[in-house]
């Protein structure tokens, strides 16, 4: 379905952005990942992926709370695949504090990694797939863009503005064949969340099925988590013929979260 495209992931080396990285490279879309930490084991598994379809597999290491770094991940993209085709911006931190007590620096850093990079890669990604009539851009927000939660001000805020930007995204472009929709998963077994899991365990002594258990029941009524696979398949979707006009949506697979 996507063969010939190219597809950029941030956030890409682990959890949510290496299953929408598998998924799209199963369609056929060459990909760049972009990430912290093991390149390679990520690198091996989208191509694999991909195998069937030939997919080539870019890496660039961009620090997304850096604009520049952003600009020459672009430029990148552009010299390896000549444009992005689809823009999933997925990257993302996290930090855990009530509001008086919050780090400047930690907020500061949530919102750039988090919103700002998302708004520094699609106003690059839009003039050439404005040009070819075709694009679609992902953000992953979460629940968290839709509902809030104590804790994680600086998190809830930045989702709430990607969904926002989403939908300008997609008003400004909706003549077109560019589209943009945003992905709000519930709880996800990522790294991310399984350091909360983590703090859990430790802070009630209960073992970390235990803490996992606590932790859905505190807010997903399916009592199971959303798996990075299910995000890919959504993503495909938005990708597909099948959506060219769904547009400024927030898709919440979470569980029932948000339907309580």
């Amino acid at each position: 379905m996507l063969k010939g495209k190219t597809a950029l992931v941030t956030g890409s080396t682990s959890g949510i952005g290496l299953g929408i990285a598998k998924a799209l490279a199963r369609q056929g879309a060459n990909i760049v990942l972009n990430g912290f930490g093991d390149v390679e084991g990520p690198r091996a598994e989208v191509l694999a992926a991909g195998q069937a379809m030939g997919v080539q597999v870019a890496y660039h290491g961009a620090d997304m709370s850096r604009a520049s770094d952003i600009e020459d991940m672009m430029k990148y993209c552009a010299s390896q695949f000549g444009r992005v085709d689809i823009l999933v911006n997925n990257a993302g931190i996290q930090h855990v504090a009530s509001i008086e007590n919050f780090p400047v620096e930690r907020w500061d850093a949530i919102i750039a990694i988090n919103l700002t990079s998302a708004f520094h890669t699609t106003r690059l990604a839009l003039p050439a797939m404005q040009a070819a009539n075709w694009g679609r851009i992902i953000n992953v927000a979460s629940v968290h863009g839709l509902v809030g939660s104590a804790q994680k001000s600086a998190y809830v805020a930045a989702k709430h503005g990607i969904v926002g930007l989403t939908k300008v995204t997609a008003l400004e472009n909706a003549t077109t064949g560019v589209t943009c929709n945003a992905i709000c998963p519930g709880w996800v077994l990522t790294p991310l969340v399984q350091k909360q899991v983590d703090a859990k365990a430790a802070e009630r002594g209960v073992s970390n099925e235990e803490a996992k258990r606590l932790l859905l029941g505190e807010k997903e009524p399916s009592m199971q988590f959303t798996t990075p696979d299910e995000l890919g398949e959504l993503a495909t979707f938005f990708c597909s013929a099948a959506a060219d006009n769904v547009r400024g949506v927030a898709w919440n697979m979470d569980g029932g979260w948000a339907a309580q």
